[in-house]
């Protein structure tokens, strides 16, 4: 896998809540250039939405990373939120359906997980937590005409 010819990576500030409409904007102009289609587009801005609040509410701020990639035929998007707070005690419990820290539906790390391809959490108490997401984009075939 390897960056891909759109437009190279990017990194956006993460702290506060204007900055959260921001990452939505620039997730979803980001998705659309790569060719998902909206149903994807919106599963990614919404699991972005929640991985950056998350970043700006329990890290403390932070940045999110955006990186185009291609494998061939295949354009996919990663996102890379990276926070130097406090980090995750518990990675297994944060990630159950129902957990919440800060009294929300409890659905932010997992629902995310749900909405995208690839996830990866790289948390460390008293360091920080980096949470990578990739989505490709899937490619419908063409139409074909019976005969």
């Amino acid at each position: 896998m390897q960056a891909s010819r759109h437009a190279g990576p990017a990194s956006l500030p993460i702290g506060s809540d204007a900055d959260l409409a921001w990452v939505r904007q620039q997730v979803r102009q980001a998705a659309a250039e790569l060719g998902f289609g909206l149903v994807q587009q919106t599963k990614l801005v919404t699991a972005a939405s929640e991985l950056a609040r998350n970043t700006l509410v329990h890290g403390g701020g932070g940045h999110v990373r955006l990186t185009p990639l291609d494998a061939g035929s295949s354009h996919g998007l990663r996102l890379d939120f990276v926070d130097t707070g406090p980090g995750i005690r518990d990675l297994d419990q944060a990630l159950t359906d129902g957990y919440t820290s800060g009294g929300g539906l409890g659905l932010g790390l997992s629902g995310a997980k749900r909405l995208v391809q690839e996830f990866e959490v790289d948390s460390r108490p008293g360091e920080g937590t980096t949470v990578t997401v990739t989505a490709w984009a899937t490619v419908v075939p063409p139409s074909r005409t019976v005969p």
